[in-house]
Formats: C-alpha cells, structure tokens, sequence
C-alpha cells in the first residue's frame, strides 16, 4: 500500500466516517478516487489533510469533511444525472460519478477544464464530462439535472441554478449568512424551490459570488 493509499483511508476513517457519514456508496468513492491526483503537484503532500486545497491562484476544494456531509445530505441516487458546478481539478466530478449516472462538471477556467478532463480520462471515469461556462448560469444546455452540487460558498444562490433542477431535484450548496456559512439543500417541488439547512460549515467564497455592497447615503 503505498503512503497516499494510506493517508486516503486515514481520511475516511478520521474525517468521514466520524462526521456521520454512513453511506457505504460515498465511502467507497472517497476510497477509490486518489484525491492527490487532482491537485496541483507542490500540494500533493497536504492533499489528505483537514483543510481546503488550493488548486489554482484563487480556488480551493472543500474540505474532505465537508464534501462529503453535503454530498450525503443530497441523496444521490445511481440513476440520478448530476452538475458539479466549480468542479476545479475534477475531484468531486470524479467521486460523484461513481455513485451517479452521469456527471457533468462546470468550470470557468480553461486550465482547470484541461487538468479536469485529462485526470478523469486517467482513472476511466467515462460518464463524466467537465465543461467550460460561466458558474452562475449552471448548464441550461445540459439539464434538467437531479442534483446541482457547488463547491464552494455563495452569499446568494443564483436563480438560474435552481430553474434547473429536474422535479424532486437538489441543490447542495455552501450559502453565507453573515458570519456563518451553512450546507444547504433546496428541493424542486411544483416549480418552486425550499431550502433546509444541514450543517454548519467553513467553507471558502467562491470568487465572484459575494453580493455586492449597497450605497451608503
């Protein structure tokens, strides 16, 4: 077994399972994909440990703990078609493509879409497809989806995401409320949309997603 196969099972052990994360299908995942190839090569060292990863200038991925509490509180199911929104290096695309369908990653940056595309092409995640596009549109093209999963924090969750969801469709994000960050899931039901908080998190603001001051009089 070699020390990332190691430090990937400390993980689960440390950081999923005593999060209260039980489903045996996201365990498997977390398991089987190696997070340290998603990130860039200076970082490989820290790619296990309870903190966000920095994976370019400006973005990081959740934090294991986090990804994984708000992946299970979405429910997703075998047959379900996903958008990984912010999906980076193609981590979490990798992960949640072995417990649904399809996948479909969304990304704003050309690099991350390359380094995406190519490290899923390694491991033969062929029901995953990482797309170029702005994040707060999603990918109108694409769905309906049954679950949108966002890897990061926004102060506002954008209408257009929602307006995706398939009917009983999900929305898991990470939303600011003032100094707290909460996992939330909205639900898709008769054309409007609900949402519950899960947990509390720490989670980082994705760029370009904070709301912007008003005028001061």
């Amino acid at each position: 077994m070699t020390e990332f196969e190691t430090a990937r099972r400390a993980m689960v052990a440390s950081q999923i399972r005593t999060a209260d994360v039980t489903s045996r299908d996201l365990q498997d995942a977390l398991l089987a994909i190696p997070r340290e190839r998603f990130v860039p090569r200076s970082r490989q060292a820290k790619a296990y440990a309870e903190t966000e990863a920095e994976i370019s200038e400006n973005r990081v991925m959740p934090r294991p703990r986090d990804f994984a509490k708000l992946a299970q509180a979405a429910g997703i199911a075998k047959g379900d078609i996903v958008l990984d929104i912010a999906c980076g290096r193609g981590w979490s695309t990798a992960v949640l493509a072995r417990i649904a369908e399809t996948v479909v990653g969304l990304e704003s940056e050309d690099r991350l879409v390359q380094r995406a595309t190519e490290r899923l092409a390694e491991i033969g995640a062929d029901n995953a497809v990482v797309v170029k596009g702005d994040l707060k549109a999603g990918a109108p093209g694409q769905g309906p989806f049954d679950v949108i999963f966002v890897n990061g924090a926004v102060d506002a969750v954008p209408q257009a995401w929602l307006d995706q969801l398939a009917e009983n469709g999900r929305l898991a994000v990470f939303v600011r409320q003032g100094p707290v960050t909460r996992a939330m899931i909205y639900t898709r039901a008769g054309g409007a949309a609900g949402g519950r908080t899960v947990f509390d998190a720490n989670v980082s603001l994705l760029p370009g997603f904070e709301t912007e001051p008003g005028f001061v009089f």
